[in-house]
């Protein structure tokens, strides 16, 4: 019998892709499967995502469907409701690919990640297996078969709820740190949240980017059987592996090698993360009266704070015009700056890197629980908040600033965390705890290991499928 095939749709977005073509590496090392990516998308597909595709690989091949319009839609609508808008308008498309692999593969499953179930239709057609990959936490998977319940019995906006939600398994969460979509409950990309959440009954399984070690809690209750909940396997930590393109553009790791073991914090908010421009400047003067070694990776603010979004455009102005005057000057000695983009796994797993103050993005945080690497932090936008609660209250992996009343981060604040961190007590007992978890991360992922043996079960499902 020839090998099971896999057809695998994801959201558009580099966050969603990066764990998926890991995942898809799993099948095809260690299972000897083949894979399919079928992307959707509203234009021309980005550089950073071919690149990504066209190093996979051959058992790992790739369709790009047409592009789909947006004509019609508003400027302001959220990522979400674009997102999954992207999925319905190419449903014609991912119909004619699936007839193509059904003729010419062993196609066994489809599987689509957190804003792709729309997909499940198509798969339902041709008699193939719906799965999701869920790229976030077992927390964030949580909410989502959660919210059915919470949106009946809550009246109100969430963030107005006096009392803290309660997520099955969960750390109990105020209501204005579930993610974004669900912030605005009169906004469409709720409703698409909704949607999404009651198709999740659909998949035959849902595997998460997350381990028991990480998420006990969440991840025992999501295994707990009930009636119309597909079975749940945790899979991670799969981070990013393999060559990053232009690895050292900027010099980084070089500055890296010359600096005392461990004394060195990273300061990044992603690829998509942006601070406005009065909170850049608070960033910068509390890294320099911290007087703790740096390298931060700088993008150009944007004016309002609260417009950071998924994927900021790049600015054509040199990002250093925004530090403040003669900060470089003055913290030459102890701090790098780099624009845009740094090689973040060779950063976090450089023996002299110290600690990491992030957006709490999960690929991020999954890196630096690889590479043991104990946080500040500082969500942005999407699900981030809720991460940052997990690591801060549940974990204990990571100092959190607190914001003034105007709205930021102020440089006392951050010189206190950061000091906190790099040198304090409190920083040795994360970097302690860290180290636990990055033990456990290596040992999930081993030959014995739950998440090697947890995604074998589903493999398993998949060989046997008439």
């Amino acid at each position: 019998m020839e090998a099971p095939h896999i057809a695998i749709v994801p959201s558009p977005g580099m966050g969603h892709l990066i764990p998926l073509v890991e995942f898809a590496k799993r099948l095809v090392f260690h299972h000897n499967l083949s894979v399919t990516f079928i992307m959707s998308s509203d234009g021309s597909p980005g550089k950073a995502q071919k690149l990504i595709l066209d190093d996979l690989p051959k058992s790992i091949s790739s369709v790009f469907l047409p592009p789909v319009s947006f004509d019609d839609l508003p400027d302001d609508v959220k990522i979400e409701t674009r997102i999954s808008l992207t999925v319905v308008r190419s449903l014609s498309y991912l119909r004619d690919t699936f007839k193509v692999l059904v003729a010419n593969t062993r196609l066994v499953a489809l599987v689509v990640d957190l804003f792709g179930t729309d997909a499940f239709d198509v798969a339902k057609e041709f008699d193939v297996s719906p799965y999701i990959f869920f790229p976030s936490t077992a927390m964030g998977l949580s909410v989502f078969l959660h919210l059915q319940k919470l949106d009946e019995e809550v009246s109100c906006e969430y963030r107005d709820l006096p009392e803290l939600v309660k997520i099955p398994g969960c750390v109990p969460i105020h209501g204005r740190d579930l993610l974004d979509p669900v912030q605005d409950r009169k906004n469409e990309a709720y409703r698409w949240l909704l949607h999404h959440g009651k198709r999740y009954s659909l998949a035959e399984g849902i595997m998460v980017n997350s381990f028991m070690e990480l998420e006990a809690g969440a991840i025992k209750a999501l295994m707990e059987e009930e009636s119309g909940k597909p079975p749940v396997y945790p899979i991670g930590p799969l981070i990013q592996t393999g060559s990053t393109s232009g690895a050292d553009g900027s010099g980084c790791l070089r500055w890296l090698d010359s600096q005392p073991r461990g004394s060195v914090l990273f300061v990044s908010f992603g690829s998509g993360g942006t601070l406005s421009h009065e909170q850049l400047n608070e960033l910068a003067s509390g890294l320099e009266m911290s007087e703790q070694r740096f390298l931060w990776v700088v993008r150009s603010p944007h004016e309002k704070a609260a417009n950071a979004t998924y994927f900021s455009a790049e600015s054509i102005k040199d990002p250093f015009d925004f530090l403040p005057e003669g900060f470089l000057e003055r913290t030459k000695g102890l701090g790098l700056v780099v624009p845009s983009w740094a090689p973040q796994i060779q950063v976090l797993s450089h023996g002299s890197t110290g600690g990491f103050l992030t957006h709490c993005g999960w690929n991020s945080v999954l890196e630096s629980v690889v590479h043991g690497m104990p946080l500040i932090a500082w969500p942005l936008y999407a699900e981030q908040k809720m991460n940052a609660v997990m690591l801060t209250e549940e974990l204990k992996v990571a100092l959190r600033p607190k914001v003034n009343e105007n709205g930021l981060v102020g440089r006392e604040e951050i010189t206190k965390v950061v000091k906190g961190l790099m040198e304090g007590e409190e920083g040795k007992k994360l970097r302690n705890r860290m180290r636990d978890l990055k033990d456990a991360s290596a040992e999930v992922l081993s030959e014995n290991g739950s998440s090697t043996k947890s995604l074998s079960d589903v493999v398993q499902k998949w060989k046997n499928h008439k």
